[in-house]
């Protein structure tokens, strides 16, 4: 009998070493699952913040080059208005004659 509880005696110290054994790796994994966590958190806010600077990057940009169309644009336009309103004029003497014949009936 004394050969057993000598044998289970081993067996149970063996399964406390073992026990304490998983503990330590329990605690090492737990501990690099934080460490990793923590790191997939910080990757994210640089992400973050990285995306939001691209972003606003492309605004200011697509915004530039909108403002330079318009500006093209409203030159165009004011070029069109100059040379209609040239035309305009080069064609008063004409539409008074026109106008006045016509009222005069001549």
């Amino acid at each position: 009998m004394d050969e057993e509880k000598t044998l289970l005696q081993q067996i149970r110290e063996k399964e406390q070493e073992y026990a304490e054994k998983l503990g330590e790796v329990k605690k090492e994994t737990d501990l690099e699952v934080e460490a990793a966590r923590n790191e997939a958190e910080a990757l994210l806010c640089t992400s973050d913040s990285a995306g939001k600077a691209e972003a606003e990057r492309l605004y200011w940009e697509g915004k530039g080059k909108i403002e330079a169309a318009i500006g093209e644009l409203k030159q165009e336009a004011e070029a069109e208005r100059t040379a209609a309103a040239a035309m305009g004029e080069k064609n008063i003497p004409r539409a008074v004659d026109a106008i006045t014949g016509y009222v005069t009936m001549e």
